[in-house]
């Protein structure tokens, strides 16, 4: 508030003001009083709320304040003990600064007078009510106080004048009473910060979800392109059965005729030493199955991403066409609701707390649980923990079981196995070191020792990777 118009409004204050008792308090926000001095539908309005100090009065029915406020603060309730009862002798503001001075006349029990002041800074970040002895010390504050002459048991001083410090731009005056004017610009300028927090809230909130759908779209897109051609590995199962009788193998190296090229040119591959040609004819068709079922799965989701990426983009435009046009009532009606993504897990169970398990959700979208304690970790990878689920522990090293779900038995994307590995690293005693071996197999291939202590397993086949301890992705 500038200073003119603080000047006009104490002095209209003071000439309402002067005689009357202080009565009720209403706190109406955190930085915000509102005191009753026995005028009709009209109360004393402060605010020390650093962007916008505030001191006129203002008219509102009791119904409204009453309805508006909140428990008193220990300052609130400070200023009805001390002022309760107590009538207004001058009000006056200081001839450079925005600090106004309510001086208050007091009597005690025993009918002694005395006086106490009421200072409301309204400076910018230095904006307080403080309140006065007698003396002229500061005996209470309602923010915290900083600075020369404004602590507890100080000799009140005015903080220092700033030059730069920026305050309401003028007020447009156009009735006969500065309170109303100010109260009227400040009701329109909180209406319209109301309308733009939440507008811009609505907005934020559209983009991070366009962001997060764009991540997902990228990664399903590499996914993709990493699962390569399923029609390799069926060619290749198709070759191994057809040279069966005709191959020639030296140790894990086996020599084909590659029939479906012109020419039928010899061609050597590499396979397992214990694998007969069947077998690796078998495997190659299980990885051909895996693969073209990977990629449909991956290519409807690409679709349902498309469409909830269409209508987010649709809303954030809706919602900036509202904020450009300040339309409060197609706000009112704007459909806040995200699209719902289509997954095989409905959203309660994917957020379903689990005792004694922290849960992950991968880049990937593949859920991923930490066992805390030895007891959980039996129960996640003995209990919880399906066949397929993908099992990792730190090597070497007592830590957390994790589990990387996988209800869909979808091949589980490396970058996701990354992701658990750091996890189980991270969740061990290796968890300082830079590097961490961990090792994962799926849940079949795990047993438990009979009597064997909580926590400890047998594998009959696992495979290793070698990453950095740490808590890369999203708990939920």
């Amino acid at each position: 508030m500038e200073q003119q118009l603080i000047q006009d409004i104490v002095e209209e204050v003071q000439h309402k003001l002067t005689g009357r008792f202080f009565g009720k308090i209403f706190q109406l926000s955190s930085l915000s009083l509102a005191i009753d001095f026995g005028l009709r539908h009209e109360f004393l309005f402060i605010s020390v709320d650093p962007s916008k100090p505030r001191f006129y009065l203002f008219q509102r029915s009791v119904k409204e304040l009453e309805k508006q406020s909140d428990s008193l603060s220990h300052f609130g309730q400070i200023l009805r003990a001390r002022l309760g009862g107590s009538t207004v002798g001058a009000i006056t503001k200081d001839l450079s600064d925005r600090v106004v001075r309510l001086k208050f006349l007091v009597q005690d029990e025993l009918g002694n007078a005395s006086d106490r002041s009421l200072i409301v800074q309204l400076t910018g970040k230095a904006s307080n009510l403080l309140l006065l002895d007698h003396d002229g010390r500061v005996t209470d504050a309602f923010r915290t106080p900083r600075g020369a002459g404004q602590t507890i048991g100080e000799g009140f001083l005015p903080p220092p004048t700033k030059q730069n410090e920026p305050t309401v731009k003028e007020i447009p005056r156009s009735s006969s009473s500065p309170s109303e004017d100010a109260d009227a610009y400040f009701r329109e300028l909180d209406r319209v910060n109301s309308f733009l927090n939440r507008a811009n809230s609505i907005h934020a909130d559209l983009k991070r979800e366009i962001r997060r759908r764009q991540k997902l779209k990228h990664n399903l897109q590499q996914d993709l392109t990493d699962h390569g051609d399923p029609e390799k590995h069926k060619r290749l199962g198709d070759l191994l059965l057809a040279n069966v009788a005709t191959a020639k193998r030296h140790g894990s190296e086996v020599e084909l005729t590659d029939y479906y090229s012109d020419g039928a040119p010899l061609i050597t591959i590499d396979i397992d030493e214990s694998s007969s040609l069947q077998d690796e004819a078998a495997r190659q068709f299980r990885l051909y199955t895996k693969a073209r079922r990977a990629q449909e799965e991956i290519a409807e989701r690409l679709v349902e991403i498309e469409r909830e990426l269409e209508l987010l983009k649709h809303k954030s435009e809706k919602i900036e066409q509202i904020i450009a046009a300040r339309d409060e009532n197609a706000l009112e009606h704007f459909d806040r609701s995200r699209p719902v993504e289509t997954k095989k897990q409905t959203r309660a169970e994917q957020q379903k707390k689990i005792p004694g398990v922290r849960q992950y959700l991968s880049s990937d979208g593949f859920e991923i649980w930490v066992g805390r304690a030895a007891r959980d970790n039996d129960n996640l990878t003995f209990r919880l923990a399906r066949p397929n689920d993908l099992w990792l522990h730190a090597g070497d090293y007592p830590g957390s079981h994790v589990i990387v779900r996988n209800p869909s038995r979808k091949d589980i994307p490396h970058r996701t196995i990354i992701e658990a590995a750091q996890l189980a690293g991270h969740f061990s005693q290796a968890n300082t070191d830079t590097k961490v071996v961990v090792h994962y197999a799926e849940r079949k291939f795990l047993s438990k020792p009979k009597g064997a202590a909580p926590g400890l397993v047998r594998m009959s086949r696992f495979r290793s990777i070698t990453v950095e301890p740490k808590e890369s992705v999203a708990r939920i």
